[in-house]
């Protein structure tokens, strides 16, 4: 768990972390504002407490259910820190004459509102109120603050399966075989070679090239292969750790910059200009009261400013520059032409810079996509016509602003054209998901998009195959969702059914989009020919599929990592956290990014113990090895200023160092069954 100078990971109740103005002092927000409040602009806590040494609850108060922790007394140690006392235990039973019998001894424990706060984030106090019939669905949100508090509560209920048919797209994927055999999709192996069903080693591929053997076509395809070939390995090159969740982390167009958000409302950002070798940059916070954490970040084309949101109507623009320590700038999304118009009860989950660098597109928790003008400094399109959350949004093409794709929970993706909006409509729609978008990417040429779903599939899409907005104005969207609540639910095949008004060109399946809302991306076109996409996953990998939805490869990260840290002492767990399996290791991938130059991959991720803290673990192409004779060695443990960590990885060798001793193997990482 982070110490007293680092935030907790996990929001309890209507409290939630906030961003602080001093990396030595975190403060909770107040409550949610009521809606008539024409701000979001808390104060920190009160001081009102601090002569106060002991509170007694309420005597008339209800007990708690059997078996939950009731906080008992509010209390100051002698260092001034408040501590609040927690009876724990079974509470007894009445007898026949109405007399309470004991059922066990009770356990009495103080800790702090930190540690309370780590205890919910580890989820078993979760688990434990669901368990009691205290908690239900969507009460108190998760991850990434879905449901809470924009617009109330939403409690989702898990439908009926709608019946037999479950009919999984066919993998191979037809239209996506015609899309790699086109050519425009990466290189494929020739005739010959399909039909002998053989693969050229990559020794085999630079032979043929050197040689210079065959027509000036086939030594080309030779080329391109050859480092379309080099999918980066499952043996991290660095494990570079964070004492927050990690959120996002992308490596900037050119390959020369990373920056990877944590839940501390803080961005790190490094240089990769070599990316086998990375340099720590420097380390920007969000400016102002963020809520729960950083939602995204997007870097402008020149890499010279770094826009980064959280649930709040304000961004923050931070310089690159690591000379450059002056403030970020603040730019309120809610600010108009008209002025500030409307509530500001909302906040941003996605962010995207323009290719000319003049604009960013938002997609908001109320269900609007706004485009902000950085040069008059306020916002000069909303656009309102999605039934839930934008949870993604990016421009159609690198080279023009007028095409925006925005995903969101009502199941669509819409196509905006800037062009003819006269009626403020969208040009057409994506329809295929059968729950909430999580994320969308577009492969930069105003044609293909890629999304993920809540539904536990990734689709690719073909503008030309959009459904017309008279088409989607027929379809009833809110009938084909089963009300899945991806937060806290399981998904299986049985839960799949296929949407009847599917426009899409290719669907890949096999990754987890569960927890939170996990990322998608084409790969780099300079590097691997765009010939694969991939997505993180909840089990703790990453999957990296061929266009025709066939299995390229797996990044293991949950393996390389188990048990790289050694468990917080001041991190507090109960016994059901420690018998339910809560407060294991777990891993789960969120973002992952490919470097658009070199076979090296970088994934951001939940990580560790309880998976309340976070990684970003560097993958480059090895050919499979698990060592190499390089320096300095694969696998090492990093602080987030990339300084080797000596605790880390001593324990890393102690554990190593038993398991020799004992020839008893430390039992492999295993992610939750679905």
């Amino acid at each position: 768990m982070p110490d007293s100078s680092s935030p907790p990971a996990h929001r309890a109740g209507s409290q939630t972390p906030t961003a602080d103005h001093s990396d030595d002092n975190f403060q909770l927000a107040h409550e949610w504002p009521d809606d008539d409040d024409d701000d979001m602009e808390f104060e920190p806590e009160s001081e009102a407490t601090d002569n106060i040494e002991y509170i007694d609850d309420d005597e008339d108060s209800d007990d708690s259910e059997d078996g939950v922790a009731q906080a008992t007394g509010l209390f100051r140690d002698s260092d001034g820190n408040i501590q609040i006392e927690l009876t724990m235990g079974s509470l007894g039973e009445e007898n026949e004459q109405g007399e309470e019998e004991e059922d066990g001894p009770y356990r009495t424990t103080r800790m702090s509102p930190a540690q309370i706060l780590s205890l919910l984030n580890a989820g078993g106090l979760r688990r434990i109120l669901q368990t009691h019939g205290l908690l239900g669905g969507g009460i108190i949100a998760d991850d990434d603050g879905d449901g809470y508090p924009y617009g109330g509560y939403r409690s989702r209920r898990r439908r009926a399966n709608r019946g037999p048919g479950h009919a999984f797209p066919k993998v191979p994927s037809e239209n996506g075989r015609a899309l790699m055999n086109s050519g425009f999709y990466g290189n494929n192996l020739n005739y010959v070679d399909e039909q002998k069903k053989r693969k050229k080693r990559l020794a085999t591929q630079l032979m043929w090239r050197e040689l210079g053997i065959g027509s000036i076509s086939d030594q080309k395809r030779n080329v391109r292969t050859v480092f379309q070939d080099l999918i980066p390995g499952s043996t991290a090159d660095k494990i570079i750790h964070y004492d927050t969740r990690c959120y996002s982390g992308q490596f900037s167009d050119d390959g020369n910059f990373f920056f990877c958000c944590g839940q501390d409302f803080r961005v790190r950002m490094y240089d990769t200009s070599n990316p086998y070798d990375w340099k720590y940059y420097k380390k920007v916070r969000y400016h102002g009261v963020g809520q729960w954490t950083i939602t995204d970040a997007t870097l402008s084309p020149d890499n010279r400013y770094l826009a980064y949101s959280s649930i709040h109507h304000e961004v923050s623009l931070a310089p690159t520059d690591p000379y450059d320590t002056s403030d970020p700038m603040s730019l309120d999304f809610s600010n108009t032409r008209q002025g500030r118009g409307g509530h500001r009860h909302w906040g941003i989950w996605s962010l995207r810079f323009s290719g000319d660098g003049r604009e960013i597109v938002a997609g908001t928790s109320d269900r609007s996509v706004i485009v902000y003008d950085l040069e008059t400094r306020q916002s000069i399109l909303r656009l309102r016509n999605h039934e839930d959350d934008v949870n993604a949004v990016c421009y159609g093409d690198t080279s023009s602003p007028h095409i925006l794709y925005s995903g969101s929970d009502d199941t669509t993706i819409r196509v905006w054209d800037r062009r003819s909006m006269n009626d403020s409509r969208e040009a057409g729609a994506f329809v295929g998901h059968t729950e909430g978008l999580t994320y969308v990417d577009s492969k930069g040429d105003g044609r293909y998009v890629l999304s993920n779903g809540k539904d536990q599939v990734m689709k690719l899409w073909d503008l030309r195959k959009m459904v017309t907005t008279e088409q989607l104005d027929k379809i009833n969207i809110n009938h084909y969702t089963t009300g899945f609540d991806y937060r806290y639910m399981a998904y299986s095949d049985e839960d799949y059914t296929p949407h009847p008004h599917d426009c899409s060109v290719v669907t890949f399946r096999g990754h987890r989009v569960l927890k939170t809302l996990i990322r998608c991306h084409f790969s780099p076109p300079s590097s691997t020919n765009s010939r694969y996409v991939y997505s993180g996953s909840e089990d703790g990998k990453v999957y990296v599929y061929n266009m025709d939805a066939t299995l390229a490869a797996v990044i293991d990260v949950g393996s390389v990592t188990y048990q790289s840290r050694p468990q917080d002492r001041d991190l507090f767990a109960t016994e059901y956290e420690m018998r339910s399996g809560e407060y294991a290791w777990r891993t789960c991938v969120r973002d992952a990014s490919w470097h658009p130059s070199a076979p090296v991959l970088a994934a951001t991720s939940w990580n560790g113990w309880g998976m309340a803290t976070g990684t970003c673990t560097v993958h480059s192409w090895n050919d499979s090895a698990k060592e190499d004779e390089g320096e300095p060695a694969l696998g090492l443990s990093y602080d987030e200023e990339l300084e080797y960590h000596d605790e880390y990885n001593d324990f890393r060798d102690a554990i190593r160092t038993r398991e020799r001793h004992s020839r008893q193997p430390v039992p492999p990482y295993q992610p939750d069954e679905w």
